[in-house]
């Protein structure tokens, strides 16, 4: 005899990332648990997720406890966009259990909950705080257990095919509570404080039946709701990539820069622009985005320093306004790498862009709360990886102090993860601070070596010629070289 496998439903959430992080979805008649401390988003991610899943045939309902009242409780809630007055008291019902858990008395709660489920036929329950009935009981005297209660509520939900959540304030993993052991699907929300920042993450600790996405996962509360920010990942990325043909090059927007790179930059690669302040580094970058926009292309930039508007210039100003080029905002708090990575990957998408530009990584490391900077390399290699994946070709720019001792392109020791890469140098010459620019890597491409001259003018950059009666240019204060006779004395032959 043979038997199918069963098929489990997965619900969306409603919450951007959340789906991505729970392996598909959250399973349908469920039982789950969402953990976590005080103020870290327990409650506004239940009501998200209640009112993204509530319908006249879904309804659900929610049962306040000791924590707040309802009136109180959605006085705050709809202040989010996500709030749909019209659910209220349709397929959206709020009951509150303060009453029975004042006796400390489970076996009423449980009735309670047991009349309303059986009155109004929920296919969603929220039990929030379920900590406060935990405290009511410890205080009171209950003719059932907690283990019991915990086994019974299950039990009941399963059986009536309703997907439930437990919301409670817990502060460890490690506690042997019985409603960990009982639950399909465990959620903690945690709040990472380092120095003065103030990070919040989540964690899939447990989900029966599927796989889910381990670690810890920032995530960020606005008008909108939460927003989970799930590490990017090639496979997903790819999906929407565009196919062009390897040997492709496109127009970097500096007139003999292309020359250089022995003829433009390979669609698809990542490129790094490494150089000292005031190089021009920002102003390559946009030049690139510019001729991309000339070539009917859209481009994204991610800015952390220069704002990306009239500071920029009046064409890449314009660029933004008609939408031609997409802005990733970076100027929220407690940024993490996969944050900024989310939002470069679905603007790329957005706008089916083709050119992607992060200026600089060393303002992006700044913007960085500080739990995310030791692990900045390895979150900037998935995250150049994966958007690399969708068909974007990516510009970066790096900010590197002149030693002239040291030939670096990268503070990060990342310059190996890119395809290419542009160094720029001040060096002295008649007295004068000068600029050269020379092409340091283009893979599996040749490319000239010369070390050029470059100027900035109202125009942009223009390079000039190789200083051939100089050596040491690298050295910052290069020496011409001394002429050779014709003649071992020194003397001409005429």
């Amino acid at each position: 005899m043979t038997t199918g496998k069963a098929t489990i439903t997965r619900l969306a959430t409603g919450v951007p990332g959340l789906d991505e992080v729970l392996g598909g979805g959250l399973p349908e008649f469920s039982f789950n648990v969402i953990a976590g401390p005080p103020g870290c988003g327990k409650t506004t991610l239940a009501h998200q997720m209640m009112f993204a899943l509530a319908t006249p045939e879904r309804p659900a309902l929610y049962f306040t406890v000791l924590g707040e009242p309802p009136l109180k409780m959605l006085r705050y809630q709809q202040q989010f966009d996500f709030f749909d007055s019209d659910k209220i008291n349709g397929c959206v019902r709020f009951v509150n259990l303060s009453d029975e858990t004042s006796t400390g008395d489970l076996q009423k709660v449980l009735e309670r909950i047991v009349a309303e489920v059986q009155a109004h036929d929920p296919r969603l329950v929220f039990v929030d705080s379920f900590r406060s009935v935990i405290l009511a009981q410890d205080a009171g005297k209950s003719f059932i257990g907690l283990q019991e209660f915990v086994q019974h509520l299950g039990m009941l939900m399963t059986s009536w095919q309703a997907t439930t959540f437990l919301i409670g304030e817990y502060f460890t993993d490690n506690d042997p509570n019985p409603v960990f052991t009982v639950a399909d699907g465990l959620i903690w929300l945690r709040q990472s404080v380092h120095r003065n920042s103030v990070v919040r993450k989540m964690e899939i600790t447990k989900m029966r039946g599927q796989a889910t996405l381990a670690g810890l996962h920032t995530f960020r509360i606005s008008a909108a709701g939460l927003q989970v920010f799930a590490p990017p990942r090639m496979a997903e990325a790819h999906a929407g990539a565009m196919v062009v043909p390897s040997e492709a090059r496109l127009k970097m927007g500096v007139p003999g820069l292309d020359e250089m790179m022995g003829g433009g930059l390979p669609r698809g690669y990542s490129m790094l622009i490494a150089g000292p302040t005031g190089a021009g580094k920002s102003i390559l970058a946009s030049a690139f985005l510019v001729e991309g926009a000339r070539s009917g292309e859209t481009g994204v930039i991610a800015a952390f320093e220069q704002r990306p508007g009239r500071s920029r210039g009046p064409v890449m100003a314009d660029l933004i306004s008609s939408g031609r080029v997409g802005v990733i905002d970076a100027r929220a708090p407690g940024l993490s790498v996969d944050e900024i990575a989310t939002l470069l990957i679905a603007e790329v998408q957005r706008l089916n862009a083709s050119r992607v530009v992060i200026d600089s990584l060393s303002g992006f490391e700044l913007a960085l709360a500080p739990t995310f900077r030791e692990d900045f390399r390895e979150s900037l290699s998935r995250m150049v990886l994966a958007l690399a994946s969708t068909g974007a070709t990516v510009v970066m720019t790096s900010e590197l102090e002149d030693r002239y001792d040291d030939l670096r392109f990268s503070p990060y020791g990342t310059a190996f993860l890119t395809d290419a890469i542009i160094v720029q140098r001040y060096i002295e010459v008649d007295s004068r601070l000068q600029r050269v620019m020379a092409v340091a890597k283009v893979r599996d491409s040749m490319h000239s070596n010369e070390l050029r001259l470059f100027s900035i003018d109202d125009g942009g950059i223009r390079i000039g010629k190789t200083l051939d009666d100089y050596e040491g240019l690298l050295g910052g204060r290069p020496t011409r070289r001394k002429r050779k006779d014709a003649s071992p004395s020194g003397r001409g032959d005429g």
